[in-house]
């Protein structure tokens, strides 16, 4: 059920520097990147981990940059997700749609205590 899990930092340069070497022991490698923004997969799977500068701009703290995401089976599995998370209480946080290039498509959501999650689904 999780896809991947994004972690918060505030030196990306640092923060990729440690997790290239803990990849490189566990035999995986960078699979998306940005700027802000990068992830670590095994081939011919999706991204396990990530670390991003947070989106709302604010300082990294625990749990600021920290979302889990759920990896979906298609775009409608995706777009029911978000649609149920909301009518159950929770929060708006990025309708579903395209995120990027590559085939990425995800509806971010914010559950009761405030946790942020996504559903996804990567190519299809």
């Amino acid at each position: 059920m999780i896809g991947y899990v994004t972690l918060g930092t505030e030196d990306m340069k640092k923060a990729a520097a440690f997790y290239d070497k803990i990849a490189a022991e566990m035999g995986i490698k960078r699979f998306m990147e940005s700027e802000t923004f990068i992830a670590w997969g095994a081939p011919g799977g999706g991204a396990g981990l990530g670390i991003t500068k947070p989106f709302d701009g604010e300082p990294q703290t625990v749990g600021n940059g920290v979302m889990v995401a759920l990896a979906a089976k298609d775009k409608a599995q995706v777009d029911r997700i978000h649609k149920l998370a909301l009518s159950l209480g929770g929060t708006d946080e990025g309708a579903p749609g395209p995120r990027g290039d590559g085939g990425f498509y995800a509806g971010y959501f914010r559950d009761l205590d405030g946790n942020k999650l996504n559903a996804f689904v990567m190519g299809r």
